[in-house]
């Protein structure tokens, strides 16, 4: 594809980020006005985190769903111009810093329930037809996930495993269907307004030369559709409760490791469906995204699988994972396959092997460039063209924070290898993404904006407090813009016209 080929440049930042009146960034007018801003600023790129209805934690790392989008993001600003809402049901008063979860669920709940009220006794041919095409589009997964989350609603949000024997183990289906009908063509109507929304501003998007980045976590949330619907994807026993999880084996930081108790796949059944649940959610968030960002690559060619009888990750195992057969599959279903391998922390010979030969791109973030001497594998001067240059991540401390606690001997590196500047603005470390041979750099849009640590987006191995950054209003200024498009310029990262 010609965006590995040519050099260019981008910002990540989550639609929950951007400003707006609801206490929560949607896809309505600011989502639209980033994308101006993008194009004003000579970016090419658009780096989200998952799109999917958020679950545990609220993170996006733990979704319902690996195929359905967050209702809380739909725009209602949008359904009252579609005549689903009125003025009195958008959320106003002064815009919010960050997002209050507690208080906005609720809220969007009941306000999409009146939307779609609306549409069930109003809605003219046309919009009935839209609809209806959308759920026949999506049927795949969407009549499972529909009824997954109308069964949540119906008790009271607990997990899957928490539910009444029939709904667990999905028997009697049809009468499930039946009982909960209003429900789930609610819960698909969400899903029709999240993806014509996003569709929107998609194309508004890639008609500026923009293309938009996504991310796939490898793994999906146990409590989710996924695993409720699809589950001989994956290592369950009887009652269809994970045998295995997955997480990382215990290092430096952490004795025991990491048990993040997401259930692992059952490779042996992927390679006799011949990967079928794969093509599927590959083919899905392609439509979704324009290039898809594979969080833990490394667990496509081997994973630490956990026994989900312990509490700990340390006496797990490395299980080899069929990650060549995955992608050679995908390849022969989807053709060229547009992905950036997740590629951080320990990893293999196999694993580069893997993704070198798939000409998968990697990833290099400055913040792990200076922690010693200049053989330092993310220092620019090692980078090869098919690489993203990040000056952080969604879990990265902001670049000005992550500088203000570096030890000294960091600090000296640093200032050494970049230039003069720096004590004053962390502009000479985008510089030296920007300016990396790197086909693509990225930068979090708190980096642009020089933001502390009150910004930070995600803190890992914590569960309150994350996910909650919002730009304020204001923040795609023009002088910001003109600054980027200066350096995106002499960089060479322009769009090609």
């Amino acid at each position: 594809m010609a965006i590995y080929n040519s050099r260019s440049s981008g910002i990540l930042l989550h639609p929950t980020s951007l400003p707006g009146p609801e206490g929560i960034g949607t896809l309505g007018p600011e989502a639209l006005e980033f994308v101006e801003f993008l194009h004003a600023s000579g970016q090419g790129l658009w780096q989200t985190l998952p799109l999917g209805p958020t679950g545990f934690a609220d993170s996006p790392y733990q979704c319902f769903s690996a195929f359905a989008g967050n209702p809380l993001i739909i725009s209602l600003e949008r359904l009252v111009e579609d005549g689903l809402l009125t003025d009195r049901d958008v959320r106003s008063g002064k815009h919010a810093n960050g997002v209050d979860y507690g208080t906005l669920i609720g809220e969007k709940r009941r306000r999409l329930a009146r939307a779609h009220e609306a549409f069930e006794s109003d809605a003219n041919h046309e919009q009935r037809a839209a609809f209806d095409t959308f759920m026949e589009r999506e049927s795949e997964w969407l009549h499972d996930y529909a009824l997954f989350a109308a069964l949540k609603e119906r008790y009271r949000q607990h997990p899957w495993w928490q539910w009444r024997r029939s709904a667990r183990l999905r028997t009697h289906l049809e009468e499930l269907r039946g009982d909960h009908h209003v429900s789930i063509r609610a819960h698909a109507f969400y899903q029709y307004l999240f993806f014509s929304q996003w569709e929107m501003v998609k194309r508004c998007a890639n008609a500026f030369g923009i293309r938009i980045i996504g991310d796939i976590p490898l793994y999906v949330a146990e409590d989710s559709a996924d695993l409720w619907s699809d589950w001989p994807v994956f290592q369950v026993d009887k009652h269809r409760r994970p045998t295995h999880v997955a997480g990382v084996p215990p290092d430096f930081f952490s004795p025991t490791g990491q048990r993040w108790g997401n259930p692992v796949y059952d490779w042996s059944h992927a390679r006799e469906t011949e990967f079928a649940w794969w093509v599927r959610r590959l083919r899905a968030n392609l439509r979704l995204y324009d290039v898809l960002r594979i969080d833990h690559f490394r667990g496509l060619e081997a994973y630490w699988s956990v026994d989900a009888k312990h509490a700990t990750a340390e006496k797990g195992t490395w299980v080899n994972a069929p990650g060549w057969e995955l992608l050679e599959a995908l390849q022969r279903e989807l053709g060229t396959l547009p992905l950036i391998a997740e590629d951080l922390g320990d990893i293999t010979e196999a694993v580069t092997h893997m993704r070198d030969t798939f000409n998968i791109p990697g990833m290099k973030v400055l913040q792990y460039a200076f922690e010693n001497d200049g053989n330092n594998g993310y220092l620019p001067h090692h980078h090869d063209r098919n690489f993203v240059v990040y000056t952080g991540t969604h879990d990265n401390d902001t670049l000005s924070a992550w500088y203000d606690q570096l030890d000294e001997a960091s600090r000296a590196r640093a200032k050494c290898y970049v230039g003069s500047g720096l004590d004053e603005s962390v502009w000479p470390l985008i510089r030296c993404a920007w300016t990396s041979v790197a086909n693509m750099a990225i930068a979090p849009m708190q980096d642009l904006l020089g933001h502390g640590a009150e910004s930070r987006m995600n803190l890992p191995g914590t569960t309150e407090g994350n996910w909650r950054w919002r730009c304020a209003p204001g923040d795609f200024s023009d002088p910001l813009s003109a600054r980027l498009h200066e350096l995106t310029a002499i960089s060479g990262r322009l769009p090609l016209s």
